[in-house]
């Protein structure tokens, strides 16, 4: 039996600041290829908001009924936001982090995105920070809460300006949303091993050894109320999953293992603000921010489209000079043509970005070179 044929896709390409712009210029040329010569029945409209230059014409980030007009498509690429450079300009028009960034939180919550995956995989050819030689084989997935935690945005300050001056910053944790999550990372967890096989055997708490693994990260020594929340919920759920080894770390033992032991994670479950810094770690053991590809998405339901971004921010230094390296965009790419059902496509895609990276990753190549030669590999 043929597999079914994806269905004609529209999205939504959002440049938005810095080398955002030179990078979402390069996935369009990209999907032009894909859709003329490889048969992906793809479709897009460029948007020019979010973004600081919107702001800087309407006084806000974007339209009032972004939200509205975003949910007719079936996934939104986003280059970057945030400083728009370039950085030897002191006179640029600049806002405040949370003003330009805002629009990724309303993304997530409005579109209901409550799951950030983030891979993390040294690709060959890719530059290797770390000297031993297992670190060569980090192949691992970060899988971050979008909707809630540290990042729900509650809080005030008290009596500013004076010495009586108070700060507080709310948190919140949710049962469902603590378990969807984590349900969430056993069954990638589990698909993991599907499409790998036994290939590879992780450290797990209980078994020793395992085929599959799961690591919960959290604080819970010092912030028990969530951790422990989060713990008995991952206890409950790993029972539906005997195949998969699990493991715990707090967060600041995490990013000590992350850098002296990466090839031992498989697949890593952690809170907002925990998986923020884990992913950020993670993607330079994998070679670079300019190698990290990101996607929010909800797992449960197709309703609302996904927004796909690379990790790396707007990189005002280099913002307009043709240097920034396209090549995460590209692996967000990838992902997002998977998660609309071009399976091959992102495949492929992925592939050309790896074989680009063994053949020319030596070279100092600008933006559109490393463009054209992933192209060329298509």
């Amino acid at each position: 039996m043929t597999a079914a044929k994806p269905q004609p896709r529209h999205i939504a390409l959002m440049p938005g600041d810095g080398i955002g712009v030179e990078v979402v210029a390069a996935a369009e040329q990209v999907l032009t290829q894909l859709r003329d010569h490889h048969h992906v029945e793809i479709t897009w409209d460029t948007l020019d908001w979010p973004s600081t230059a919107w702001h800087q014409e309407h006084g806000r980030m974007m339209p009032d009924d972004a939200m509205q007009r975003v949910k007719g498509y079936d996934a939104l690429l986003l280059g970057a936001l945030g400083d728009p450079g370039p950085t030897s300009d002191p006179q640029r028009y600049r806002l405040s982090d949370g003003i330009s960034l805002a629009p990724l939180l309303s993304f997530r919550k409005e579109l209901d995105l409550w799951a950030c995956e983030r891979p993390a995989r040294l690709l060959p050819g890719a530059p290797q920070f770390l000297a031993d030689p297992r670190a060569a084989d980090i192949d691992m997935l970060v899988i971050r809460e979008n909707s809630e935690g540290e990042y729900v945005n509650q809080g005030g300050r008290m009596h500013r300006g004076t010495p009586n001056e108070v700060a507080t910053q709310l948190e919140v944790f949710t049962r469902r949303a603590t378990e969807r999550l984590i349900r969430h990372a056993f069954l990638r967890a589990r698909r993991r091993l599907v499409l790998r096989g036994e290939s590879k055997e992780f450290y797990c708490a209980e078994k020793g050894k395992a085929f599959a693994q799961l690591c919960l990260v959290t604080k819970r020594n010092a912030q028990p109320a969530w951790g422990e929340l989060y713990s008995e919920v991952f206890a409950e759920i790993a029972k539906d999953f005997p195949e998969i080894g699990i493991r715990h770390e707090l967060i600041d033992a995490a990013c000590m293992k992350f850098v002296q032991c990466p090839w031992e994670f498989d697949v890593v479950v952690a809170s907002n603000l925990h998986g923020d810094i884990l992913t950020d770690l993670a993607a330079v053991l994998s070679g670079g921010l300019g190698l990290a590809p990101s996607c929010n998405i909800n797992p449960d339901s197709r309703a609302m489209p996904a927004l796909f971004e690379p990790t790396h921010g707007s990189a005002p230094d280099i913002a307009g000079k043709g240097l920034a390296n396209p090549s995460a965009m590209l692996l967000t790419t990838a992902m997002m043509l998977e998660w609309l059902g071009f399976t091959a496509a992102g495949e492929q895609l992925r592939a050309a970005v790896a074989e680009d990276l063994v053949a020319n990753g030596h070279q100092n190549r600008n933006c559109q070179a490393i463009t054209q030669g992933i192209i060329a590999a298509l």
